[in-house]
């Protein structure tokens, strides 16, 4: 693994680094936080005047044609800030599926105007991390040239402020084919639900939703091998995030413990103080090492199986593990849900939901190992 990083992604990172953190300082989260809102518009827009809206896009539909490693040190630096703008959701879920499997007709209808901010994209895959017995299931029936879409899908990732949703659907052979689905067609119908972080999900409800043949992202019956294909990629976005996240809430424990006093000396040279801080950074570093790993691999064109499903475990136990620790160790202070260190810990958890849990990347981590024993083999990357 190559650990060192060019200098075009050096200064994308210090770019991005220095948006978010001219605009989500404390106090503008404090007083957006009591407006009700979810995401910052002009926050987005300046984004997209920067280009990093298009970071993935290619240069032929107005975007900058770089990486997938690109975009997640974006995603880390807008999780140290905890900027509130579904990037997520519109250059992960949305964007880089369609810039792989798009047509170029796709790809001017929806990637051009993303890179310029003027759309946002998302897709409805959350069954991914749900029981299979209680995932919501949308069904596609061919009528002529188009197709007829009836079902449900829940926890859709800014679902309620999506201009296209892709959706995954199952057809009359029972395989799985995916649409991009426009969030005005007539028969769709949705629901806004709220999390920890506001109302950024929205359930969805086809009713004889008619779409186009031209809607259909790849080929039909492709849509298993896509979403295959996505879960790995959003995966280690999210990771990506957890890092931004993580580390930067261990940053201000450090700063805070090292000044708030007791007994006349800070409550960082106490012992017990001290360990869980040093806990909190190997669970850090851990996630940081096996983030980029992950991150390396899929933007090399590498099999990653293994490899994402540890950087979710660490994602998800570590993060839980250091968010815990941070906000314990701002004693009071870390109880107050309007204090900058408890909006980490619950964008860090919230992370870890998306990702599915530590428990349950362990099981299929382990069923990974246990069904290919060859999987991570250095052979199989030749």
């Amino acid at each position: 693994m190559d650990f060192t990083f060019s200098e075009d992604q050096n200064a994308i990172r210090d770019l991005a680094h220095q948006i978010f953190t001219d605009r989500a300082t404390d106090e503008f989260l404090l007083d957006f936080s009591r407006t009700g809102k979810t995401y910052d518009d002009a926050l987005w827009g300046t984004l997209a005047e920067q280009g990093l809206l298009g970071i993935c896009v290619p240069e032929a539909f107005g975007g900058t044609g770089l990486g997938f490693v690109e975009l997640c040190l974006i995603l880390e630096e807008q999780g140290r800030r905890v900027a509130p703008t579904p990037l997520f959701s519109s250059l992960v879920l949305g964007g880089l599926p369609i810039a792989a499997y798009g047509t170029d007709a796709q790809k001017t209808r929806w990637l051009s105007p993303l890179a310029a901010g003027e759309v946002k994209l998302t897709a409805a895959v959350a069954e991914l991390g749900m029981n299979a017995a209680v995932a919501p299931v949308v069904t596609a029936d061919a009528k002529g040239d188009s197709w007829v879409l009836n079902g449900s899908k829940a926890c859709v990732p800014d679902g309620n402020i999506a201009d296209a949703i892709l959706v995954p659907a199952v057809t009359a052979d029972g395989k799985t084919t995916v649409f991009i689905v426009e969030a005005n067609a007539q028969g769709l119908s949705k629901e806004t639900q709220r999390t920890s972080l506001g109302e950024n999900e929205a359930s969805l409800t086809f009713k004889g939703v008619t779409v186009a043949a031209d809607s259909v992202l790849g080929k039909p019956g492709e849509g298993a091998c896509i979403i295959e294909w996505l879960e790995q990629y959003a995966d280690a976005a999210l990771c990506a995030m957890q890092v931004g996240v993580t580390e930067e809430a261990l940053r201000r424990t450090a700063a805070f413990t090292g000044e708030r006093k007791q007994f006349g000396v800070p409550i960082g040279s106490f012992q017990a103080v001290a360990m869980r801080a040093a806990d909190a950074y190997i669970d850090v570093e851990a996630m940081r090492s096996t983030s980029w790993q992950a991150m390396w691999r899929l933007a090399d064109g590498r099999r990653a199986n293994a490899e994402v499903r540890a950087a979710k475990w660490f994602a998800c136990q570590g993060g839980h593990r250091v968010v815990h620790a941070t906000q314990h160790l701002h004693g009071g202070m870390g109880s107050d849900v309007e204090f900058p260190i408890h909006r980490f810990f619950l964008w860090a958890k919230h992370i870890g939901f998306m990702l599915g849990g530590g428990n349950v990347q362990l099981q299929k981590l382990g069923a990974l190992f246990a069904a290919d024993n060859t999987v991570g083999s250095a052979a199989l990357d030749v």
